[in-house]
């Protein structure tokens, strides 16, 4: 019985966590083209290629957390216990999702600034 409630769990845990990982991707890499853009001064191809390198690295990252959390020990033969290990992993999954997303936000406005700053640079210099 034991083993029926620990496949029900991962039956249940494993589509959640893809489904998390894809929405968050799809959502973050279809709006961080415009950042990419801008860091790269509007050169289309190179900020296409980078935003799907970073989103094939996300992926993985992401990917490979939830599959690494997977196991699943019931000491006890209840639902409930499947219910709380499930939301104690679902939970702390999408906490760590919720950081990866700052993360990589983090990453795209410092490049933005960076850009920003060697466009005021160049400028300078061209100037002088």
């Amino acid at each position: 019985m034991e083993t029926t409630k620990i496949l029900i769990g991962y039956a249940i845990y494993l589509p959640v966590a893809l489904f998390l990982t894809y929405y968050v991707s799809k959502t973050l890499f279809k709006n961080s083209k415009i950042y990419m853009l801008d860091i790269f001064k509007g050169r289309e191809e190179i900020a296409i290629a980078t935003n799907k390198l970073f989103e094939t690295g996300f992926y993985l990252l992401n990917l490979g957390f939830a599959l690494m959390i997977l196991e699943m020990n019931l000491y006890d033969n209840t639902y409930q216990l499947l219910i709380e290990k499930l939301s104690y992993k679902i939970g702390g999954f999408t906490i760590y999702l919720g950081l990866m997303l700052f993360l990589n936000l983090y990453f795209f406005f410092r490049g933005k600034r960076k850009a920003r700053e060697t466009h005021t640079e160049e400028r300078i210099v061209f100037k002088a």
